[in-house]
């Protein structure tokens, strides 16, 4: 799969937020900041799997509609690892 700008830009801003969560550790921040942006790092993280996994969907099941796949098993893998994901 090809992970377009988009995907990436949202990694690096994950990746900012947990940088910033380290260093209110480290200023020893009120523990409900903390919390709050820790949440906010995962429900980004949630977003982005819900992201990577419906586009690696679309591509996975027109590519097995092009070769004659059966795409059921395709969508129920996705679904797996999205409940797995939680």
């Amino acid at each position: 799969m090809q992970y377009d700008d988009q995907v990436k830009n949202r990694v690096k801003r994950i990746e900012g937020q947990l940088r910033g969560i380290l260093k209110m550790m480290e200023e020893a921040k009120d523990c409900r900041e903390v919390i709050t942006q820790l949440t906010a790092a995962r429900t980004a993280i949630d977003r982005t799997i819900g992201v990577v996994v419906s586009a690696n969907l679309v591509d996975c099941v027109r590519k097995a509609e092009l070769d004659g796949e059966n795409t059921e098993k395709l969508v129920q893998e996705a679904v797996n690892l999205l409940v797995k994901s939680r």
